[in-house]
């Protein structure tokens, strides 16, 4: 059952450090872990995103004018049940919109079906179901249009079709803010891959480092976006830390600073647009497209210097990528354990580091340079304000480190807060 909706009283573009709901969550399962998580999320003010289908929704239009929310306002309850700030990433298109067959009967769920574009011709359409959906819940303040480019590459000319990607989040944003002036939106949503350093095709000769060069096909796709966009409130991008060939150069850690270098080239080139992170990665995927070859430790390790760098970079926003599972009690990267069990919902690792890091540093944030000793500089990486200071161990042992005139020791792969 949907809750009621209190939207805010004022409205600003950064919305802070949160996650994205995927597949499986806990607005499923049994009632005392979905009751746990709830209570675990309501004390942290995170910002939740949830796409408006696939992901956990359904078709939200099966048929033109024919709405169906129901695993939308499932979601949206969970959201406001659990003290989330809601986002919504308007992404993907019912059948109709993309040359198929209507009705909820007919959708096609398959990945390639889904990550298909609406045709042209339906580009008003999806502004008009994206105008539906502010409608319906007028607590949702933040928009993000499309994910990732799905769809709109063009086979012809072998470059993304920016234009087209362009036409619709026009027609997107100006039906949104039709609907409230107050609502923010932002966009492309696009995958900042980067390619070998020794790459010469495709490779940006400007933006590149030790961790790789940037594919100069996106750095094309976002300046067309930048320069030919009606308006925009925030700028949205996504990424992987590792090369588009799963390469982390010179090392996961160091591959990091890629975030750094994006964030502050998209801050330069939108002067300096609230900057949003919709996904990012640090872990390259199996055969299996799984994310479980680190132990948690490592993973959370690695997860935090690439927040730093994110930070670093200019961003004030980010949603981290919760791969939850439908049950079971091992869930690598995941927030919390599967809803599923009756002892399901419980906190993990991951958890603990992203709900810290939105609420030590909230958009608004001044962050502070504090002394690390020249010994422990390269094995450390260190995040600072008035209040606290993170530091991440990047190696894989115990060291003794000295951050802020204090001698501390570390575990192998150790995240500590320190308080000022």
């Amino acid at each position: 059952m949907l809750t009621s909706a209190t939207p805010p009283a004022q409205t600003k573009p950064d919305v802070g450090w949160g996650f994205t709901h995927t597949q499986y969550s806990a607005d499923e399962g049994r009632a005392s872990a979905t009751k746990r998580v709830e209570d675990l999320l309501s004390g942290s003010g995170m910002p939740e995103n949830q796409h408006i289908m696939g992901w956990g929704a359904g078709n939200p239009e099966p048929v033109k004018g024919r709405y169906d929310f129901e695993e939308m306002d499932r979601r949206i309850a969970f959201i406001r049940k659990s003290g989330g700030t809601p986002v919504v990433t308007l992404c993907c298109a019912p059948d109709w919109m993309k040359g198929r067959q209507a009705g909820s009967d007919n959708t096609d769920w398959s990945q390639s079906a889904l990550e298909t574009a609406p045709t042209p011709d339906h580009f008003k359409d999806f502004a008009a179901l994206a105008a539906a959906v502010a409608k319906r819940y007028p607590d949702v303040r933040h928009f993000v249009v499309w994910n990732e480019f799905k769809g709109f590459w063009n086979n012809s000319k072998a470059r993304w079709d920016y234009e087209g990607y362009t036409e619709l989040y026009n027609l997107v944003y100006k039906a949104l803010k039709q609907v409230n002036p107050e609502i923010m939106v932002g966009g492309p949503y696009l995958v900042m891959d980067s390619v070998d350093p020794q790459q010469e095709q495709d490779a940006s000769t400007t933006l590149r480092g030790t961790w790789g060069a940037m594919d100069q096909q996106a750095l094309d796709a976002f300046d067309y976006w930048n320069k030919n966009k009606v308006g925009a409130d925030f700028v949205v991008v996504d990424g992987s830390s590792y090369t588009n060939d799963d390469h982390l150069l010179p090392d996961e850690f160091a591959a990091t600073d890629k975030f750094n270098a994006v964030g502050a080239w998209v801050r330069q080139q939108t002067h300096d647009l609230p900057l949003w992170w919709a996904e990012y990665y640090v872990e390259p995927t199996d055969g299996n497209g799984d994310r479980k070859g680190w132990t948690e430790s490592h993973r959370v390790a690695v997860q935090a210097t690439g927040m730093i760098a994110m930070v670093k970079g200019g961003a004030s926003s980010g949603f981290y990528w919760n791969p939850e599972e439908k049950n079971g009690t091992d869930c690598p990267g995941c927030l919390w354990t599967p809803t599923l069990a009756a002892g399901g919902g419980k906190p993990l690792p991951m958890y603990n580091l992203v709900s810290r890091f939105g609420k030590e540093f909230p958009p608004g944030t001044q962050y502070r340079t504090v002394p690390v000793a020249k010994d422990d500089a390269p094995d450390v990486r260190v995040l600072a304000t008035d209040k606290v200071v993170l530091v991440v161990n990047t190696l894989d042992r115990t060291i003794s480190a000295q951050v802020d005139g204090k001698r501390f020791d570390m575990t192998a792969y150790e995240v500590k807060w320190l308080p000022r």
